[in-house]
């Protein structure tokens, strides 16, 4: 299964992409992952990537293009991937599209998260994680069972994001519109979008795209 999840931040692809990965032993790819994971191994991409890094400098799209390149070629990989906030840009799209092609791989489909934008913001302000696990909370939609300890490893450690805010999620929604919402009639208009309604609750989100990836097998 090879998938792209596109939505606005906050959209819940993360959630998702984990829930996949479990169902269908298949690695989950974002941008900042496979471009840690190419500076910490050395590879020759990875190098050129810390070089710019080091210099304060933004990543560009041809080093980041590289960077997919070479993690698709990984073994974990055979079976399928998901791809998680790449592309961001048309312009990665159409790389994304010529790099497939040159791997003979095809895209089984892409998956957009439909949230209402207020809704997103309220999501995105009440979350917080376990520092010591990484386990998500929510203020309003997800507290741990019992107060101030998480479920999953029993600490206290819990952490807001300085960037979770509604001040914040305003901004990165107008680059998310400015930049990436393009993607959507790109894969719209090549056959491969299918929309899903992010706004249930998690397992109902999942059953929403189980299906639409059932149809790709049936």
């Amino acid at each position: 299964m090879r998938l792209i999840l596109l939505g606005p931040p906050g959209a819940g692809k993360g959630t998702q992409a984990k829930l996949l990965v479990d169902k269908y032993n298949i690695p989950q790819l974002s941008t900042g992952d496979m471009l840690r994971g190419a500076v910490a191994a050395q590879t020759e991409v990875g190098k050129k990537a810390k070089a710019v890094m080091d210099a304060g400098k933004l990543v560009s799209d041809e080093i980041v293009n590289a960077i997919v390149s070479e993690r698709l070629d990984g073994k974990d990989c055979a079976n399928g991937f998901i791809l998680d906030g790449f592309p961001r840009t048309l312009q990665q799209a159409d790389s994304l599209a010529v790099m497939l092609k040159e791997k003979g791989i095809e895209l089984d489909r892409v998956v957009e998260l439909e949230v209402d934008d207020e809704a997103l913001v309220e999501r995105v302000s009440g979350r917080f994680t376990c520092g010591s696990c990484g386990e998500g909370y929510h203020d309003k939609f997800k507290q741990p069972e019992q107060k101030d300890i998480c479920d999953r490893c029993g600490k206290s450690d819990f952490k807001r994001r300085p960037d979770d805010n509604a001040e914040t999620m305003r901004t990165r929604l107008l680059t998310y519109y400015k930049e990436t919402s393009p993607l959507l009639g790109y894969y719209y208009a090549k056959g491969e979008l299918t929309a899903v309604n992010g706004m249930g609750d998690i397992d109902e989100i999942a059953t929403e795209i189980q299906n639409v990836l059932n149809e790709l097998t049936s």
